[in-house]
């Protein structure tokens, strides 16, 4: 009796066999994915972090140039270059651009930076005229890169700024009111799937005269 109930009992077929597997191999490989996604978004997270720190200290820069180049103003003064305010100067007279660059949110290249563009080196408080050497695009997410000793900067990968002059009013009591606007634009590779990583900010402030 024993060996003929030992007889009826059935293993698992191939079919049940490759049907468990094929479950469990669905299970695994969602998991798998669901990680990835949530490493990704972390790490689009931080990136954004990060470069969102770097675009508030050139916004801070420039407007500490600002600051001191209003204190120090006057008409058809004269500003060394090693001053803040003297770089305030150097930086406006190095404007040529009348209008911002296209910055295309939905494409999965960076753009170069166009001509004029340029960076502050936020530890000397600098106008750094931009380069191919300078303005280079960014090899995992847009940063400066400081000399660690000297405090120079080295680069600006996926960084930089573009400045833009008001037009000339044809009003002449407007004319003492003019203005530029500092657009701050960072751009780098996605972690993930998807068009490039952009932030972008306009910093806008006013030129005394008279």
């Amino acid at each position: 009796m024993l060996m003929q109930s030992a007889r009826r009992q059935k293993g698992d077929t191939l079919i049940e066999v490759l049907f468990a597997f094929t479950i469990f191999s669905l299970v695994v490989v969602g998991a798998i994915t669901i990680m990835n996604q949530g490493t990704v978004a972390a790490q689009r997270s931080l990136e954004t972090t990060i470069v969102r720190q770097e675009i508030d200290s050139q916004a801070t820069t420039l407007r500490f140039l600002h600051d001191a180049y209003v204190a120090a103003y006057q008409s058809n003064g004269a500003y060394p270059a090693t001053t803040a305010a003297g770089q305030w100067k150097l930086m406006a007279d190095n404007l040529s651009a009348t209008s911002a660059s296209a910055f295309d949110t939905g494409s999965t290249k960076c753009p170069t930076p166009p001509a004029g563009s340029f960076i502050l080196n936020g530890a000397q408080a600098k106008f750094i005229k931009g380069s191919s050497i300078i303005l280079i695009p960014a090899s995992s997410y847009a940063q400066l890169t400081y000399d660690a000793t000297s405090n120079e900067l080295l680069s600006a990968a996926g960084v930089w700024i573009e400045g833009i002059r008001s037009p000339v009013p044809a009003d002449t009591n407007a004319q003492n009111a003019r203005f530029i606007d500092f657009h701050i634009r960072a751009c780098w590779d996605n972690p993930g799937p998807g068009p490039a990583m952009t932030i972008g900010t306009i910093v806008r402030l006013y030129e005394p005269r008279g």
